[in-house]
């Protein structure tokens, strides 16, 4: 397989990595707002080994130093298909998404009754 092809592979998996964990984040508040609390507690689980895993790794996804084995561009989004925006402040973004949804997590849980 040549370099291109696994540039391609690798975004790939990382954008479907992404949207997973992605979609933890959005569907955790909604979860604990249906009273779904184990589900959130789940979903926040999830996030959490996601975020143990940038902090081992300087705060970049492993996928990241893969694909730039296979191309000299470093722009935000050179290893996964999202637009350069989101790329570029996707931390700040669902950092915030998930510490929100976790408050409102907690809310849940302290007056389920």
């Amino acid at each position: 397989m040549d370099a291109t092809r696994k540039l391609v592979l690798v975004k790939l998996i990382h954008t479907v990595a992404w949207a997973f964990f992605a979609g933890c984040v959005v569907a955790l508040p909604v979860a604990a707002l249906a009273g779904q609390l184990r589900l959130a507690a789940w979903l926040a689980g999830a996030v959490m080994v996601e975020i143990i895993i940038l902090a081992l790794n300087r705060m970049k996804c492993p996928l990241t130093a893969v694909a730039a084995r296979y191309t000299d561009d470093r722009r935000a989004n050179f290893d996964i298909y999202l637009p350069l925006w989101l790329a570029r402040y996707n931390k700040e973004i669902f950092g915030t998404l998930f510490v929100a949804g976790g408050l409102i997590a907690l809310w849940a849980a302290l007056t389920a009754g």
